[in-house]
């Protein structure tokens, strides 16, 4: 009853492995290579449990100095193995040559048990006696354990949160691997390192996930950048500047020439923030305000927009400003005899601010904005403020008194 107990331990380690198993081979979202390596790490470790088993069957249940060699043989090998498997699946694009080959020396300083004593023996009397050379899977498994570490912390240094994820699971191969060599040491069936690796195999494939997520996130970020560009770039703006170009080719040739060029700064602007996933000076920011303000104030002579800038040292989201004063001129301003728009940017103790004020017709901010693609841009706005800055925008409006838009951003 006492040997059913102790290997009653086996049986989470192996649901794991088994119920891992398909989940891996039926895996969309992770590439190929990577899926051969999570394979293999099953595999490898699934003999490492069989190891640990024949190990303590031939140590403590059935005398047999033979099948002890080539099982402690067997699990001298595999140890370092898994762990430059763990390394490949880190960076599955490097072949990590000299760790491998400290890995196939090792197994070969092992394989001489078979004929000699220098790593270790099994004595008649089925004792384990070590050789000079017995170390040698520590010797070589600390530094791959070091070289694990570094893998991770190199490839994803650049902001990933889910690195703490591997990280974790380098610190609890070297805890398992500790045990083992402390008195707290067990003789159960399984090592607490074999313990250690079986819970890390399942840990890396959650890492894996998590690797996935982020880059479908990025995926998205990109599909909003087009999304954000695309709600700038309205039909009727292109149809309207081209109409107003063709006129003015007629009447004041100069003219339509200088806006054909503001025009292409405009759609050249949108384009370029497609580039741009990170935050770009305000400067630049309100450089494409700017060109998009001109245009408009040719098309409709009435309106103007005026700017305030005290403070131009800071960074914002591309598509910040600009898209809140089309907004403005859009829905606000435009039909009105003497429309103005207002940008104002100023320095506070905590951060900047950012004002976008007009005199025109305003709206119940009680009720939701329309779900069109004029409002899309705002919406976005708001968002990537929160997200990318940590800021905040309120939107202060009264019918038939205008509108104020204040974007507050935290220093740094």
């Amino acid at each position: 009853m006492d040997i059913i107990r102790d290997f009653i331990i086996l049986i989470p380690l192996l649901i794991q492995l088994a119920g891992l198993t398909p989940i891996v081979l039926l895996e969309k979202y992770i590439s190929k290579k990577q899926k051969y390596i999570m394979l293999g790490i099953i595999a490898s470790v699934f003999l490492l449990i069989l190891q640990n088993c024949g190990d303590y069957i031939t140590s403590n249940i059935v005398s047999s100095p033979t099948y002890r060699t080539l099982f402690s043989i067997m699990g001298y090998c595999l140890r370092p193995l898994i762990l430059i498997l763990f390394c490949q699946l880190v960076q599955p694009y490097k072949k990590h040559i000299i760790p491998k080959i400290f890995v196939a020396l090792n197994a070969l300083v092992y394989l001489t048990a078979l004929f000699s004593g220098i790593a270790f023996y099994i004595s008649d009397g089925n004792h384990f006696m070590r050789g000079p050379l017995s170390f040698t899977v520590y010797y070589v498994s600390v530094p791959l354990l070091i070289y694990l570490a570094y893998c991770t912390v190199y490839e994803y240094r650049h902001g990933s949160t889910s690195i703490w994820v591997a990280i974790i699971n380098v610190a609890i191969i070297g805890l398992g691997a500790f045990l083992d060599i402390t008195p707290m040491y067990i003789d159960y069936p399984v090592s607490y390192l074999t313990i250690a690796v079986v819970s890390c195999t399942l840990f890396y494939y959650i890492w894996l996930h998590l690797q996935y997520v982020k880059e479908h996130e990025n995926s998205l970020m990109a599909e909003q950048r087009i999304k954000i560009m695309m709600s700038q770039i309205q039909p009727h703006f292109l149809y309207n500047t081209l109409a107003t170009i063709q006129s003015l080719c007629l009447t004041d040739p100069k003219e339509a020439a200088a806006i054909t060029g503001k025009f292409g700064a405009y759609l050249r602007s949108n384009l370029d923030s497609l580039e741009k996933p990170d935050l770009i000076p305000i400067k630049k920011e309100l450089e494409h305000t700017k060109v998009y303000a001109e245009i408009e104030m040719k098309r409709f002579p009435k309106i103007n927009v005026k700017y305030n800038i005290e403070a131009d040292s800071f960074l914002v989201p591309a598509l910040t400003v600009q898209p809140l004063v089309e907004n403005a001129i859009r829905h606000g301003v435009r039909n009105r005899e003497h429309g103005l728009v207002e940008v104002t940017t100023k320095k506070t103790d905590d951060g900047y601010v950012i004002i976008i004020s007009d005199n025109g017709i305003g709206f119940n901010i009680d009720k939701p904005l329309p779900s069109d693609k004029s409002h899309i841009g705002i919406d976005n706005v708001k968002e990537r403020i929160s997200e990318m800055c940590g800021g905040t925008m309120i939107i202060d409006s009264r019918i038939n008194k205008g509108t104020v838009i204040t974007i507050t951003l935290p220093e740094g």
